[in-house]
Formats: C-alpha cells, sequence, structure tokens
C-alpha cells in the first residue's frame, strides 16, 4: 500500500500555519488522503485478480504440476469435493472389490486405482481373466515407454471388445497413465458391464471436473459434470420397459397385490417339501428354493450335486440361480428378463420378473 504524501517544510523556517489549519484539521486531512490512497490500491489488486482470472471461477488448490501448462494446453481434475460423495465412495470400492476378486488367484490386491493401474499390468491381468485370452505383452515393463506399449495393447484389446455397442470411449493411452482417475474409472464400468460382472454398480454417479486451460499467458478454470454410472438396466443393455417397470414407476399400490399372488403361488409348490416362503427377494437369493421350485413345477427331482443346497458364497448363490434358469429354458420357457446377480443382490424387480415368468405357465397347475 502507498504512503500518504508527506508536506514539505524549509529545512531552516517552518512555513506559518493557517487560522483553519488547526491540529485537528491536519490530522482529518491526512486520514482522508490515506483511505483515498488504500482505496486506489485496492482498487488496483482487484483489477489484477481481474486481469489474471477473467469470467472464471477461483481455481482450486492446485498441485504445482497442474499449473504448468503450455499455451492453450487443457488440464482436467477432479473437484476435491466430489471425492467425499459417498456415492462416488462406494463406486471405487465396489470395483476394487470387483477386480481383487477376479485376481486373488494371481495374488494381486489392488488398494488405490490410480496407483496399482496407471502401467497396464494389473489391467492385462484383469482382461486376460475376464476375455480368457493372452496378450501379447512384455509381463514386467519398468520404462514409462515400456508401460505405454504395454497399455496400447491393452486399450487396443479392450476396444477390441467394446466397439461392436458403439460406446465412445473416454479414455486413452496417455489419460490412464496420466493417474486420471475418472478416465480409469469409465474403463472399469465400461469392462464391468460388458462383462456383466456379478456387482452392483452404483445408479446416477457423477463428479465435478475442474478444467484449467492457459490462455494469453494466464490459467483459466470451469467446472464441468462427468457422469460415470447411469441406471442398472441402462448400463446392463437390459431389456425393453416391462409391466414390472410400469409397476414399480407409476403403481406401487398394486406391488403387494402382486406379491401376495406370487407368494401364494410358490408356497402351493413348496409346502410339498415342506417350504414356506414368506418374503420374495430374499428367500429366493441364494437360488435353492429356485431350484427345487423350477424342478417340482415340472414334476421331477432334480439332483443335490448339481447345486449347492447350503450356498456360503456370492459365486454359490449365483451358480444356482443361474442353474435355476437352465432348467426354465429347458422346460420350454422363456429367458428370464434378469441377471443372475441381481437376484442374489435381493433386487426384488429380477426376483419378481423371474417368478412371474413360472407363475405364466403353472399358474393353473393342480
Amino acid at each position: 500500500m502507498s504512503s500518504a504524501p508527506q508536506l514539505r517544510s524549509s529545512p531552516l523556517r517552518p512555513p506559518k500555519m493557517k487560522k483553519d489549519e488547526s491540529f485537528l484539521g491536519k490530522l482529518g486531512g491526512t486520514l482522508a488522503r490515506k483511505k483515498k490512497a488504500r482505496e486506489v490500491s485496492d482498487l488496483q489488486e482487484e483489477g489484477k485478480n481481474a486481469i489474471n482470472s477473467p469470467m472464471s471461477p477461483a481455481l482450486v488448490n492446485l498441485h504445482p504440476e497442474d499449473t504448468l501448462l503450455e499455451e492453450n494446453e487443457e488440464r482436467t481434475m477432479i473437484d476435491p469435493t466430489s471425492k467425499d460423495d459417498p456415492k462416488f465412495k462406494e463406486l471405487v470400492k465396489v470395483l476394487i472389490d470387483w477386480i481383487n476378486d477376479v485376481l486373488v488367484e494371481d495374488r494381486i490386491i489392488v488398494k488405490q486405482l490410480e496407483e496399482d493401474l496407471y502401467d497396464g499390468q494389473v489391467l492385462q491381468k484383469l482382461l486376460e481373466k475376464l476375455a480368457d485370452c493372452k496378450l501379447n505383452v512384455a509381463e514386467v515393463t519398468q520404462s514409462e515407454i515400456g508401460q505405454k506399449q504395454k497399455l496400447q495393447t491393452v486399450l487396443e484389446a479392450v476396444h477390441d471388445l467394446l466397439r461392436p455397442h458403439g460406446w465412445a470411449l473416454p479414455w486413452t493411452v496417455d489419460s490412464i497413465h496420466g493417474k486420471n482417475l475418472v478416465a480409469i474409472l469409465h474403463l472399469l464400468v465400461s469392462l464391468a458391464t460388458h462383462f456383466r460382472a456379478p456387482i452392483r454398480l452404483p445408479e446416477h454417479v457423477s463428479v465435478q471436473m475442474v478444467v484449467v486451460r492457459k490462455r494469453e499467458g494466464l490459467l483459466h478454470s470451469s467446472h464441468v459434470t462427468e457422469e460415470l454410472t447411469t441406471t442398472t438396466e441402462t448400463m446392463m443393455g437390459r431389456f425393453e420397459r416391462d409391466a414390472f417397470d410400469t409397476l414399480f414407476d407409476h403403481a406401487p399400490d398394486k406391488l403387494s397385490l402382486v406379491k401376495k399372488s406370487l407368494i401364494t403361488f410358490v408356497n402351493k409348490h413348496l409346502n410339498k417339501l415342506n417350504l414356506e416362503v414368506t418374503e420374495l427377494e430374499t428367500q429366493f437369493a441364494d437360488g435353492v428354493y429356485l431350484v427345487l421350485l423350477t424342478g417340482l413345477l415340472d414334476d421331477y427331482f432334480v439332483p443335490l450335486h448339481n447345486f449347492y443346497l447350503t450356498p456360503d458364497s456370492f459365486d454359490q448363490k449365483v451358480h444356482n440361480v443361474s442353474f435355476a434358469f437352465e432348467l426354465m429354458l429347458d422346460a420350454g420357457l422363456v429367458k428370464p428378463k434378469a441377471r443372475p446377480e441381481d437376484v442374489v443382490n435381493l433386487d426384488l424387480k429380477s426376483t419378481l420378473r423371474v417368478l412371474y415368468n413360472l407363475f405364466t405357465k403353472y399358474k393353473n397347475m393342480e
């Protein structure tokens, strides 16, 4: 801040004071000049800020390397507040758990997606396991060039898998190798969707992205919303909407009547084995009752060695429900409009679709 101008005085003789130039009058004038100088300084500071960031929101806390941009270069990063969103955290956890489950036999443990997947090593193992293939890449690559070459090979294989879907692929070798978490999440969500992973991705997860760009030597920032997941049905490319979609969306009051009718139907047959159902979504989730019911409806006994009578893992439950689906197809029923994983995950709509599939064929059985 510039100081107030000083009064000049002669070193030989001080000037005479005018009558109205009292001590208080001089003090008031000095304060007024200081206030005006401070206002000018503040205005200059505001002008400087306006020049440095015109028409831009304030920059979030950036790492130094994020500000070292070339002219017209652009960099994106997740707004720190988005990382604290519970749904975002859930998505990251679900994907990490899924990768670790797939690669458990390889003794690979992923703890942090950006740090563990950027070099292509884990992505290579994951894709080979999911697609049951072998990629022609070097096993271990320490150099940046070697890592990017491996990533290129892995991502080309992913592209070949996803291209028939016509999906946009919002990732590149540079973004993955640059530890761009959003690009890595897009890649993993696409893989989980394509391979119909036995997981439930949280729906409608989005993040706020900070876009930083350098123009005319100055940094400019803006915010954009990046959608990571939509609805389960959209992501999994499910079937056309049916009566159950309408029921859940527009007539939830009738849902209890549908559940009651289906409970009456299944118990009519399960009672033959002294079994009884009171909760559709939970008691069919392990697939045991579904297998037994399918056999009863078609009047045969299902050998116990074909399914797990007391399943104690997610995979065993999925096996049971998948086996029940096979029995339904053998009986001439249409393919259920549900995934086994959704039934195991206690998705009521999926369970109702499967049971209604049986109900429509066998409802008039004595």
